[in-house]
């Protein structure tokens, strides 16, 4: 029996961008021969690993674990709608959400080295994902996640699977998911007026002061003008200060301080936020493929 040397897995790794436990399997089939391991593995990879890994993901799920106080959420993304339908694309993302939870990982890339084994790939997260990318056909990526461990209670909510929610508290559950709930339809971007990020502000500040600048008030009023729109954009993004969507007559504030109960924090993840899309024109790559056959021709 041929021996199967970490050089050669690397080497085979490199020529393919298959998982490595796939190429070490490969080799021992092949008895050694890399061109016989390297057919096998186009065989049951094809090519698409290689070429999919730098394609954009910006679609995608949330997912989220909670186990007592401890809970997780994490944003994985691929490249269309379609595979979030996948169930070996789902299976990965939730064991993705429970892996956090349980073991606490640092970084994405100490996420992708914790132990998991699916679709006979493995033996880690990371070598899992690169072998869904070669049997599915598209790219996908962990992209973010949140762990909460802090000793309060924690309330997930999921919107589908496009927008996930934790919040973290103590006092009553059904107060707590409401809460959750109303994160995910008025998306604030802090618990009160004083968490605004700075930037977020200045933005605000920016737009409202071209806004009054065009009015033709003294400058004294501008500034009352530009500061009033700021104040009202603060309530408008913090938690605390938003109207209760199950009750408009109250804010979010007033019906936890009736419930009992205390938000310390919470967390909002859509999916594809920020990520900028490639958008297709079939016309335009059309027209690319005739005038580069016309060259050649």
């Amino acid at each position: 029996m041929a021996v199967i040397t970490a050089s050669m897995v690397a080497e085979l790794r490199a020529k393919t961008d298959a998982p490595m436990m796939e190429c070490k399997k490969a080799l021992t089939e092949a008895e050694g021969d890399m061109a016989k391991a390297e057919e096998l593995l186009r065989v049951k990879l094809g090519t698409k690993a290689g070429k999919a890994a730098s394609r954009v993901t910006a679609e995608g799920v949330v997912t989220s674990f909670v186990n007592g106080i401890t809970g997780a959420m994490i944003e994985v993304n691929c490249e269309t709608d379609f595979v979030t339908k996948n169930d070996s694309f789902l299976a990965l993302a939730n064991a993705a959400a429970k892996l956090v939870a349980e073991h606490n990982p640092a970084d994405i890339a100490a996420l992708g080295e914790l132990p998991y084994s699916q679709d006979g790939f493995g033996p880690t997260l990371e070598e899992v994902r690169k072998g869904l990318i070669g049997k599915i056909g598209e790219n996908m990526s962990f992209r973010r996640f949140k762990r909460a461990a802090g000793g309060a209670k924690i309330a997930n909510y999921l919107h589908g699977t496009r927008i996930g929610v934790l919040v973290e508290f103590d006092g009553d559950e059904t107060a707590a998911k409401d809460v959750a709930m109303h994160v995910a339809a008025m998306k604030p971007v802090s618990l009160t007026s004083a968490e605004v990020p700075a930037e977020l502000i200045e933005k605000e500040r920016s737009v409202a002061a071209a806004k009054a600048a065009e009015s033709g008030k003294p400058a004294d009023i501008v500034t009352k003008m530009v500061e009033g729109s700021v104040q009202k954009y603060l309530k408008e993004v913090s938690l605390f200060n938003q109207s209760f969507v199950k009750n408009d007559k109250q804010t979010v504030e007033q019906m936890l301080k009736a419930a009992g109960t205390t938000v310390k924090a919470f967390t909002l993840y859509v999916v594809g936020e920020g990520i900028e899309k490639k958008v297709d024109d079939f016309a335009a790559e059309v027209a690319a493929q005739v005038a580069a056959a016309q060259a050649a021709a």
